[in-house]
């Protein structure tokens, strides 16, 4: 579903931090980016990946191996 686009590293990033839950300004803020930088990046996604939404975009993330599951105490 990845439409013929690779994924960088910081998308990567990104990606995983929304499936961690934070939110535009607490990743803007971890990433020292900006807000609009990480919209940006979370648009790109959503179209790489072929999703409609922040739920779509972290379920298409397990099913291609990109994100895990990572045991947080």
């Amino acid at each position: 579903m990845i439409n013929n686009a690779t994924i960088s590293n910081r998308e990567l990033e990104i990606l995983q931090l929304v499936a961690n839950e934070h939110s535009t300004k607490e990743i803007a803020k971890e990433l020292y980016i900006s807000v609009h930088t990480v919209l940006s990046h979370r648009k790109n996604l959503l179209i790489k990946m072929d999703a409609k939404n922040t739920a779509g975009l972290v379920r298409r993330g397990f099913e291609k191996g990109l994100l895990q599951i990572l045991n947080v105490a």
